[in-house]
């Protein structure tokens, strides 16, 4: 099929590039011209693992092109991908903006036979509304389909080619007909086809990600009581995880989520909830824990050190708000970084793919170490906010060697208590009694 995906960014490259390994033909649209200058030239303006090698196989071999050009990208495409950014308003809702230029911009170009499929995250209606604009501005029934995307940051070609479902919402049985061909190479494990409603598949996206944010809010309000009843939430996690109709999956306490989905979609679907004249009493709830949770870190790194951290090295490993990824939005480390910055502590960043877009925030307030041993030099304390797998078997002799004082705030509970206890650190984790070092082990330098 002749593609068009309108938009580069995370889902627009991940969604063009996966569908030009299918053998489909494919043109990304995108009005940044250096963006699509790098694009050609092999340049990935974002990092996911995989998505590199895929954009120069599938660019060589003819099957994937980039361009500014929306008229001739648009104009002879069988399918036009909407694929543009809809980031939160002020009052939490999504900012459709972006999406109504491009939606009037590419009704002057539709072929007669062209279905617009909207790969955006956006409220209920938003289908109903395009299908009705572009039906204003061409004359004639348009078909729009809905095809929500449930992709994860650090596995997005995975999860777009090897996908848990497919979600389509439609309003015959021809466009659900033309979607299942197009995603036919991606379910030959019998993984679901969904075909819905664009109104249900347009729902079907916001509580996905509803419910995954709620279940990492409830892990860390339960976190933080088993703390202060010297419970241990890793123990409580196995207790629940067992039970089928709970799982393990996303019940992991740490600092609180962030990124550009779970954050803005749970505001969304509050402000769709109050908008029809509805109480959204547990998304309001989900987003108040999580806000609280990136204090939780800085919170225990300022009543170890009585607040005064003016002249104290902090070491901080991780930026990135997961790992496998060098996105920062709504990120919990630059919610301690600003604190510690604040206070007046020399802070030591490590993140194996983040670093530079902290910089471009920070600039010369942090010292941007080349790996997350350099960042221990003379450090009063370590701080841990991403897990990534680099961080988690690190030579602690050498750690205790370098670190001025061995204190670590671990906050995705990396490390083992009783292990760290023995090696002499003192460990401050989340959920778990604090670990303090054992009387005979080896001292550290003052």
């Amino acid at each position: 099929m002749k593609i068009a995906i309108i938009g580069t960014g995370y889902v627009g490259l991940v969604t063009g590039t996966c569908f030009a390994e299918s053998g489909n033909d494919v043109r990304c649209v995108d009005i940044d011209q250096e963006k699509i200058d790098g694009l050609q030239r092999g340049i990935i303006p974002i990092y996911e693992p995989g998505l590199s090698e895929l954009v120069l196989k599938n660019a060589a071999a003819g099957r994937l092109h980039f361009t500014t050009d929306l008229a001739r990208a648009v104009g002879d495409a069988e399918l036009v991908y909407l694929a543009v950014g809809t980031p939160p308003a002020d009052d939490g809702s999504a900012d459709l903006t972006a999406l109504w230029a491009v939606v009037d911009q590419v009704a002057l170009h539709l072929s007669q036979d062209a279905m617009v499929v909207i790969k955006s995250t956006v409220p209920v209606g938003t289908n109903d509304e395009t299908f009705r604009r572009l039906q204003a501005l061409t004359g004639r029934e348009c078909p729009v389909v809905s095809n929500p995307e449930f992709l994860k940051e650090g596995a997005a070609i995975q999860d777009f080619t090897f996908p848990d479902r497919v979600v389509v919402g439609v309003r015959s049985r021809q466009e659900a007909d033309v979607m299942r061909e197009l995603y036919q190479p991606f379910l030959r494990t019998d993984k679901p086809f969904l075909s819905m409603s664009p109104v249900s598949a347009e729902l079907t996206k916001y509580v996905a990600n509803a419910l995954l944010s709620t279940k990492i809010s409830f892990i860390n309000e339960m976190a933080n009581i088993c703390e202060q009843v010297e419970g241990d939430i890793n123990d409580v996690r196995r207790g629940i995880g067992h039970d089928q109709r709970i799982g393990f999956a996303f019940l992991f306490p740490g600092v609180g989520y962030g990124g550009s989905c779970f954050p803005k979609d749970v505001r969304a679907l509050a402000c769709m909830a109050r908008d029809l004249g509805l109480e959204p009493r547990i998304m309001e709830a989900v987003d108040q824990v999580n806000n609280h949770q990136k204090h939780v870190l800085k919170d225990k790194i300022e009543k170890a050190f009585a607040g005064r951290l003016e002249g104290k090295t902090v070491a901080v490993w991780g930026l990135a708000f997961k790992p496998r990824t060098d996105d920062i939005r709504e990120a919990p480390a630059l919610t301690l970084l600003d604190r510690l910055v604040e206070l007046g502590a020399t802070v030591r960043v490590h993140d194996p793919e983040a670093t530079s877009n902290v910089r471009a925030i920070y600039g010369d307030r942090l010292v941007y170490c080349q790996s997350e041993v350099e960042t221990l030099d003379n450090a009063d304390c370590l701080a841990i906010n991403t897990e990534w797998s680099e961080y988690r078997n690190p030579d602690f002799a050498d750690m205790k060697l370098r670190m001025a004082t061995p204190l670590i705030f671990d906050g995705r509970n990396l490390f083992d208590p009783e292990q760290m206890r023995q090696l002499g650190f003192r460990y401050v984790s989340i959920g778990r009694p604090p670990a303090e070092p054992v009387s005979d082990a080896p001292a550290v330098r003052s």
